[in-house]
């Protein structure tokens, strides 16, 4: 009998530090401006998306449901990353040949998804969504720091219209339970 007492209390003691898994998303937009009528404009470069400035994930909703802070957090991977066209609903993405997403806290910096040739990959309205190939980057050093930032950089043609895109990053968060 004092082995079974035995095995349970050590199957106890290993699910008291056992890790725990949750899903977080992060979403924010960008509007990137019309080119000049008639003429092809180079886009060097994509509109910054606010809301992924300066995050500080101990404000973020799930980290709260989870009644987890960032210092608790052991592992964060990006699960996915789209972009996709809120407006006008008819434009396509063919204005974009490149884009990539970077994570930045301090001056550390590291990308974590691109996509090359997006003019190419046939994505049609209504509101085409462009999916990311993800890096396997490590953020937790990222999400742990004081504030972490998404950045996003795209090369191509300015658009003929006003585009409005919205990023929506899914985080795989991982904490070490004591």
């Amino acid at each position: 009998m004092r082995l079974v007492s035995l095995l349970v209390a050590a199957s106890l003691g290993l699910s008291a530090c056992a890790s725990s898994t949750f899903t977080t998303e992060v979403k924010g937009e960008s509007t990137v401006p019309a080119g000049p009528p008639g003429d092809v404009t180079l886009l060097n470069g994509l509109p910054a998306i606010s809301s992924f400035a300066g995050m500080d994930f101990d404000k973020n909703q799930d980290f709260k449901n989870q009644g987890i802070r960032k210092r608790e957090v052991t592992s964060v991977k990006v699960e996915s990353l789209t972009l996709k066209v809120l407006s006008p609903n008819d434009q396509d993405l063919t204005f974009l040949d490149s884009v990539e997403f970077y994570a930045r806290a301090g001056d550390r910096e590291e990308r974590i998804a691109s996509r090359q040739d997006v003019a190419q990959l046939d994505l049609r309205p209504p509101n085409p969504v462009l999916s990311l190939r993800v890096d396997n980057v490590e953020l937790q050093p990222y999400v742990s720091a004081p504030t972490m930032s998404i950045i996003i950089r795209g090369r191509g043609r300015m658009p003929e219209r006003e585009v409005r895109l919205q990023a929506v990053v899914k985080l795989q968060v991982e904490t070490g339970l004591l």
